[in-house]
């Protein structure tokens, strides 16, 4: 068992590995009161004020107190980060990596912008974290990706990923979460979707180019991936219950 683990985690792309191991060893610290999250959380005047800059990286490591809902964004973290990776930006890391640091910016901004609007500012301001927004976010972008999949919620009906988000949004209505932090990723995603896929084929133009000093940190090697009919993902089947949601074999 141990051997099975260890090899589950060694074949994991290296961003995926990095993220969920900074992510469990973060919560795990803070559970046994190694760490304070009063040291992570999202703060805007300790940022400015104090040149507490870590800040900004550290609400997206820490997912809360150890329970189910943690084992649930973990799965999600892992299953998700490692597909989009693997297939959609595979042999391009740095694209993989300047999607998330694109993400967590667009996340921060929201954040940031809306605690200054009347009204909602103590909405936006009671935000901390933003790792199960970031986790959302790429549930999104992968779903985008991948809308043909087929999937099932606890056995009861069926959809295609392309619903996903909405499915997972409106279960953590029925379980009584706060929808905030899962609008947010899922805003953070479709502004990445349209600036990445739909807007470079309707002008022609890439605006999330990735920077050659991000690309010169990965050395990625030349993948030539060979195109698929649109309905490729078709017939492809996924579960919801016991372990999870869970993708067609083909994508792990």
């Amino acid at each position: 068992m141990a051997q099975a683990v260890e090899e589950w985690y060694r074949q994991m792309p290296i961003i995926t590995r990095s993220y969920l191991t900074a992510a469990v060893l973060t919560t795990v610290g803070c559970t046994l009161e190694i760490i304070s999250p009063y040291h992570l959380y999202l703060n805007p005047k300790l940022v400015v004020q104090h040149y507490e800059i870590w800040r900004l990286v550290t609400n997206f490591l820490y997912f809360r107190k150890m329970d189910l809902d943690f084992l649930f964004h973990m799965f999600f973290l892992a299953r998700y980060c490692k597909l989009l990776e693997e297939n959609s930006f595979r042999g391009r890391t740095a694209d993989f990596f300047y999607m998330l640091l694109f993400g967590a910016t667009v996340l921060t901004s929201i954040v940031l912008i809306g605690g200054t609007i009347p009204y909602i500012s103590e909405t936006f301001a009671r935000i901390l974290f933003l790792s199960n927004s970031l986790t959302f976010m790429m549930v999104y972008v992968w779903s985008k990706h991948n809308p043909f999949i087929h999937m099932s919620f606890l056995g009861l009906f069926t959809f295609t990923a392309a619903y996903l988000p909405w499915v997972l949004l409106g279960f953590s209505i029925l379980v009584g979460s706060s929808t905030w932090v899962d609008l947010l990723g899922m805003i953070a995603g479709h502004v990445y979707y349209f600036l990445e896929d739909v807007y470079p084929r309707m002008t022609g133009r890439r605006p999330l180019k990735t920077p050659s000093f991000i690309k010169a940190l990965f050395a990625d090697d030349n993948v030539v991936v060979a195109a698929r009919p649109p309905n490729a993902g078709v017939g492809a089947a996924a579960r919801f219950g016991g372990g999870g949601l869970a993708a067609d074999p083909q994508f792990q």
